[in-house]
C-alpha cells in the first residue's frame, strides 16, 4: 500500500477533525483490520480513482456523528441522525478526501474522489487489506480511519 496515501489521509483527517470541531486529535497507531466488515456505526465512504484506486471510510458511533454534526451547524443542537445530520457529516469526508488529494496532487500522484456515502449500520469495505488509523477527538470518542486502496 502506498504510505504517501496513507499518510495524506491522515494528515487530512486529523487537520480537518481539528479546525471543525475545535478539538484536538490524537492520531493512534495505525493497524491492519483482518475483516472488511465494520459494524453499527455511521460510515462516511469516499471512493478513490485515478493513480490510486480503493475506498476510505470513516467510521464512528451515532454519538460523535451527532456533535460532529452540531459543531459544523454553528452549534445547532442536533439529536436525530436525519438527512440534515447525514449531509453534515458527509461534508466532513468530503473535506478530508478533498484535502488529501490536494497533498497527494502536490506530490505528483493525481486522484479523484467519489462524492461521499452516509450509511448507518454495518459495511462491507472491502476484501483487500485495510489500514485502520484511530482518530481520538479530545473529550469526544474515537472516529477510525479505514484505507483500503491499490496502485
Amino acid at each position: 500500500m502506498n504510505v504517501d496515501c496513507i499518510n495524506a489521509f491522515i494528515s487530512a483527517g486529523s487537520v480537518v477533525l481539528k479546525q471543525t470541531t475545535q478539538k484536538d486529535v490524537a492520531t493512534g497507531k495505525a493497524f491492519i483490520k483482518t475483516n472488511g466488515f465494520i459494524n453499527d456505526t455511521i460510515s462516511l465512504m469516499i471512493g478513490l480513482s485515478g493513480k490510486i484506486r480503493g475506498r476510505v471510510a470513516l467510521n464512528m458511533d451515532k454519538g460523535i456523528a451527532l456533535k460532529i454534526a452540531s459543531t459544523m451547524m454553528g452549534g445547532f443542537v442536533v439529536t436525530d441522525f436525519d438527512e440534515m445530520t447525514a449531509s453534515a457529516v458527509g461534508e466532513l469526508a468530503n473535506m478530508i478526501a478533498g484535502n488529501a488529494s490536494t497533498i497527494l496532487y502536490n506530490k505528483g500522484i493525481g486522484i479523484e474522489i467519489t462524492p461521499p456515502s452516509v450509511v448507518q449500520g454495518s459495511i462491507f469495505l472491502s476484501d483487500d487489506q485495510v489500514i485502520c488509523v484511530p482518530l481520538t477527538l479530545a473529550d469526544e470518542g474515537t472516529i477510525e480511519l479505514n484505507i483500503s486502496i491499490k496502485e
